[in-house]
């Protein structure tokens, strides 16, 4: 028996007729290696029941509690039909990116069928190159980015032979209780949320100097310092930054439409940037969106002041729990240097605030985002969630976007026996967090973004990865020359990108083929 955390029913409430809260990615195909030189829907779905087992988050659907009293239960679907939840669709001539990316951003948009298991598949065929496309979802409650990333994982294979799985070990279903149950056990958690409230106020206020507007309230600090050392807390944790978050054109209510770009850049030359300027990866990920973010906020006058503010998810799922179905996250919130002009300095103030935030961290995970959800009785929380959601929308942002940047395996992997070039992830836009949301992956040698954004709010989407380029290219021009090629070939190189009617100029991104 499984029920939905409050976290979990956090992301399933907030959806509205404005919000998907589901998560997908986008993999890029090539089927030579395939059997017949072609992925098809047959071959898929054949591989999905097959494996279907290894997916957990595939097979249960909602058991909705009645009257919404409590938090959904996950139950097994055992009439689930694979085939009813892949489809197939084929792009008109050319088939270039601008075209995958206006089909991906429809199908991105529109919500899940909660009546049965809470995924879909979409084969997308006719891409130029004789490639293929497999746009993939899941519910957020269903996963976060480390499951998803395993929901993945059970479906590819090292080389283009289908490696042996064994088939399923014989054991209990999953159910729910039924309808007598769900409403003793609701009221019985009615009867004790008081006191688990209260627990989560407490744990919460202990981090109060770093939940976005929160922090900004006066005597945050003092709170959070002084609720430390009563519960025996960490004390003298590193101070964090300011983090109020300006006003920019993409916070504020967004529509249900969507836009996605995406693009590669070579992980080679970010390790470079990154060993040069004594950083990670994940520094360098986050100035360069904090470099595209202040190119395009200073191309519609509109760049603040002060640094944006990012939500950086945190796994903390255990290697015991992957398979496990739900959330397990936190999030880390960081300043964006986008009010820093030098590229170098941008460089290293990036680097400085997400040190800070992960020393912050690490003495003290952050734990407020199971805590806010869990303060609210259930009941509560199904009904006013999205309506608190598009209020929130009206007032001074808590967060101005959410960066994401998810490792990956870094050889090649294959589905149905065709390669996969490249995966550029999607993620969740709320009224809350924002009209666009970037995210990456890293795998086989490249580093694959994606940006999903709402165009009420932002009409340019390739204009940012075009951005995101520029700012890579400034970079290794700022650390030095790029070393001459080995020989093996570069995976990601740059051409010239769609241009967006909206957009008043040309952008330039980075693709897996030129």
């Amino acid at each position: 028996m499984r029920q939905l955390t409050p976290l979990d029913a956090q992301f399933l409430h907030a959806e509205s007729a404005t919000t998907a809260a589901h998560v997908a990615g986008v993999a890029v195909l090539d089927p030579a290696c395939a059997p017949g030189g072609a992925v098809t829907r047959e071959a898929l779905i054949r591989l999905l029941r097959e494996r279907l087992h290894l997916a957990p988050a595939l097979t249960l659907r909602l058991a909705d509690v009645p009257l919404g009293l409590d938090h959904p239960y996950w139950a097994e679907d055992r009439s689930l039909d694979v085939a009813a939840h892949v489809y197939e669709t084929t792009l008109p001539m050319p088939g270039d990116e601008a075209q995958l990316a206006e089909a991906v951003a429809r199908i991105h948009g529109r919500r899940l069928d909660r009546s049965r298991p809470l995924w879909e598949m979409h084969l997308i065929q006719g891409l130029t190159g004789g490639r293929a496309a497999l746009y993939a979802k899941v519910h957020h409650c269903a996963v976060d980015g480390i499951s998803g990333a395993e929901t993945l994982a059970a479906l590819l294979d090292l080389a283009p032979e289908p490696r042996r799985v064994e088939p399923p070990a014989p054991g209990p279903p999953t159910t729910a209780p039924g309808p007598a149950r769900m409403l003793a056990g609701a009221a019985a958690r009615s009867l004790t949320h008081p006191v688990r409230a209260l627990r989560s106020l407490g744990r919460s206020a202990a981090d109060l100097d770093a939940i976005p507007v929160a922090a900004g309230l006066p005597g945050a600090r003092l709170v959070a310092a002084a609720t430390r050392m009563l519960t025996g807390g960490p004390r003298d944790l590193p101070a964090l930054p300011a983090l109020s978050a300006p006003r920019t054109p993409f916070n504020g209510p967004i529509s249900a439409r969507r836009r996605f770009s995406y693009g590669s850049i070579p992980l080679a030359d970010v390790k470079r940037v990154a060993g040069a300027s004594g950083g990670s990866v994940n520094d360098v990920v986050m100035a360069l969106c904090a470099a595209a973010l202040r190119s395009w906020l200073r191309e519609r006058n509109a760049l603040p002041d002060r640094p944006l503010i990012a939500a950086v998810p945190v796994a903390v799922r255990t290697a015991s729990a992957r398979e496990a179905v739900g959330n397990q996250i936190s999030a880390m919130i960081a300043p964006m240097p986008t009010d820093v002009d030098c590229p170098l300095e941008r460089l290293r103030a990036a680097g400085e605030a997400m040190r800070t935030a992960k020393r912050r961290f690490a003495r003290s995970p952050a734990t407020w985002l199971n805590e806010i959800s869990s303060m609210l009785p259930a009941a509560v929380t199904a009904v006013a969630t999205s309506a608190v959601f598009r209020l929130a929308a009206m007032a001074p942002p808590p967060v101005n976007l959410i960066v994401s940047n998810v490792p990956g395996p870094q050889f090649p992997l294959y589905l149905c026996g065709a390669r996969v070039l490249s995966y550029y992830p999607l993620s969740v836009l709320t009224d809350v967090t924002g009209g666009i949301s970037i995210t990456c992956f890293s795998y086989d040698g490249s580093l694959d973004f994606g940006i999903v954004s709402c165009p009420d709010r932002v009409t340019d989407a390739w204009r940012l990865m075009g951005h995101l380029q520029e700012a890579m290219d400034e970079l290794l021009e700022l650390t030095g020359p790029r070393p001459a090629p080995s020989g093996t070939g570069v995976r990601a190189r740059a051409h010239r990108a769609p241009t967006d009617s909206s957009s008043s100029g040309s952008a330039r991104r980075s693709s897996l083929f030129q």
